[in-house]
């Protein structure tokens, strides 16, 4: 199946994608929230096959945001991909790095999104993210981990790399916390939508290519995220997790980062595409 929200920003109404019918969900949630994921998706696909949503009528021009409420936590994995590790300027990780951003970072897919005052280095990251469906807390092994997931969205993890790095007193959150940092979206397929252990993913700056791999090439896959982090906090229905993006960005000193009126155009097999307009803050 696949979610997702509809509507200004703050008033989106929950919705289901049910191949070109666009159906309201309202009859059985408020909001695509933890509740909702962990207690209602088998009763939004009985009312899909029962035939008892209504369909919303202009979908077609309303906003598109992101399609998970606000969760309690994103949390990030870095350098998850060997050749990003080495544009980095950083051998492949040993064990998973983690770092947060701040859950008010999630827009929608094709929000304009701020650069913020003073900076020089905002870079895009396409990434593949997973969102949590049942709680995980010290889970067993790698293979109870896709019990607790709920489905797959496609982020932006929008990094200031001098905050990041340079002035970042040795945390990576400052500079992945500016507002609108996180478009994410446009739908959230489940589980059983597709594959995400291998799918491409792609970024465009002003048409030009940028990154471009498969999820395969994660150096901890998706079943080893889950459990690990488990082993340190607990994963909470709605939680998104954000699991590291390919090489091909502006901090490997190929390509500029990113000015005002730039356009960011991300997609993810499966999973939709993206288009941002950059502006000044």
């Amino acid at each position: 199946m696949r979610f997702a929200r509809l509507g200004n920003a703050g008033a989106e109404i929950p919705v289901v994608i049910d191949g070109d019918r666009t159906l309201d969900l309202r009859s059985i949630t408020a909001d695509i929230d933890g509740v909702f994921l962990s207690e209602g998706i088998e009763r939004a696909r009985a009312a899909v096959a029962a035939g008892e949503l209504p369909e919303v009528a202009d979908a077609a021009e309303l906003r598109v945001g992101a399609p998970i409420a606000r969760p309690s936590a994103v949390y990030c994995v870095g350098m998850n991909y060997a050749a990003h590790a080495a544009e980095s300027g950083s051998e492949p990780p040993k064990q998973i790095v983690m770092f947060m951003k701040a859950p008010n970072t999630i827009v929608g897919p094709y929000d304009d999104v701020a650069i913020p005052r003073g900076s020089e280095k905002t870079d895009w990251e396409v990434e593949l993210g997973i969102v949590i469906g049942r709680r995980a807390s010290y889970l067993d092994s790698p293979a109870d981990a896709r019990a607790h997931v709920a489905g797959f969205v496609m982020a932006n993890d929008l990094s200031e790399r001098d905050w990041q790095i340079a002035v970042s007193g040795g945390q990576w959150s400052k500079g992945k916390s500016a507002p609108g940092f996180c478009p994410t979206g446009p739908w959230l397929a489940t589980n059983d939508e597709l594959n995400a252990d291998d799918v491409r993913l792609r970024s465009f700056v002003n048409g030009e290519p940028r990154q471009d791999s498969r999820t395969a090439d994660l150096i901890f896959d998706i079943d080893t995220i889950v459990w690990t982090l488990s082993q340190y906090l607990t994963l909470e229905p709605g939680d998104l997790v954000l699991t590291g993006t390919p090489e091909g960005v502006a901090l490997s000193g190929r390509f500029p980062y990113l000015a005002a009126g730039d356009v960011v155009e991300l997609d993810i097999e499966g999973l939709g595409a993206q288009r941002q307009q950059y502006v000044s803050a």
